[in-house]
């Protein structure tokens, strides 16, 4: 069996959309192995995003909050793939990362910014995940190995610009 490829999700606080994300593709990604983390991380995982990950079934027991210096050292793993899921992540310089690994953004709405009554935070938490869900199922599906770089950067894009997506990410070309 072929090494998964390795993804990191990139969030500023590192506390909902990236660590949904990383949720998602270990579940669903069969051959990659996600990570999460974020320039100035939060220090603990939002509530809200471990009641979303509990209620569907994943183990929450091992997510925190951590900054991506974790990552930018020699033996950290080495990335294939690197996603940006909030635009002030996309726009921040980030660390060197060994390997040059192929950077892309997926901005979706922060799900820890809605404000309104429980329900209504539970369904931003909710559409967050199932945008990111459906960016995920996308990324899977994709013939990765058939694909050259240029390909396979554009189809990533495109995939980012999905449904939902912010003005950024939809700008993105």
């Amino acid at each position: 069996m072929a090494e998964p490829r390795n993804v990191l999700f990139l969030c500023t606080g590192n506390s909902a959309r990236s660590v949904i994300a990383e949720a998602i593709l270990n579940k669903a990604g069969k051959g990659f192995r996600a990570y999460s983390a974020g320039s100035q991380p939060k220090g603990q995982v939002n509530p809200n995003t471990i009641t979303l990950l509990q209620s569907l079934g994943y183990d929450t027991n091992d997510f925190r909050s951590k900054s991506w210096d974790e990552f930018a050292h020699a033996d950290a793993p080495r990335f294939d793939l690197i996603f940006t899921v909030c635009d002030s992540a996309a726009s921040e310089a980030c660390p060197f990362w060994p390997g040059h690994p192929m950077t892309i953004h997926w901005g979706v709405p922060d799900p820890a910014e809605a404000k309104g009554t429980a329900s209504e935070i539970a369904a931003a938490f909710n559409d967050a995940y199932r945008l990111l869900r459906a960016r995920i199922d996308a990324l899977v599906a994709l013939p990765i190995d058939g694909l050259d770089q240029q390909t396979l950067k554009e189809r990533l894009r495109a995939i980012g610009r999905m449904e939902g997506a912010t003005a950024k990410a939809a700008a993105a070309s």
